[in-house]
């Protein structure tokens, strides 16, 4: 067994582990962040993405010794005070919810990326969701609220 130690959602947690888990078996099955998804297993889909040291990663193929001393955020940190993220407002506003399945994935790519640069076109806001499966829509309604949560974030 190894201990690790590393923040969630800005508590910090230690927790032991086997060494073979991944970062989407202990936000789900040790932490109960269930918003975070299982999909594919193979980091294909990207339904289980969070931020680890402000960098999206697919937590499904992240080895959770990886996160000793990080800081991790999933879709459960970004509202505060039961108000939502303005991304994750963004996307219902737009229509881009649909099963949701995919959606904590597709919001937390799109927080790194908001990060980085407010200020990313249209073109860097498909590459960013090129990672990103989703079954039910044409991705447009995505796209579009991808839009509004720039124009959103900058209105804060």
């Amino acid at each position: 067994m190894e201990k690790i130690n590393f923040k969630v959602n800005g508590v910090l947690k230690t927790i032991e582990i086997e060494g073979y888990e991944s970062l989407l078996e202990i936000l789900r099955e040790k932490f109960n962040l269930t918003g975070t998804k299982k999909g594919c297993d193979d980091g294909s889909c990207g339904a289980c993405t969070v931020i680890v040291n402000g960098e999206a990663v697919k937590s499904c193929i992240f080895s959770a010794k990886k996160v000793n001393n990080a800081e991790v955020i999933t879709i459960e940190g970004l509202a505060k005070n039961g108000e939502l993220h303005p991304i994750q407002k963004a996307m219902i506003d737009s229509g881009a919810v649909q099963c949701g399945y995919c959606t904590p994935g597709i919001i937390m790519e799109l927080y790194s990326l908001f990060n980085k640069n407010l200020d990313v076109d249209e073109e860097q806001i498909i590459e960013a969701l090129s990672k990103h499966l989703c079954r039910c829509t044409g991705y447009e309604s995505i796209i579009d609220g991808a839009k509004l949560a720039q124009r959103y974030l900058k209105e804060k």
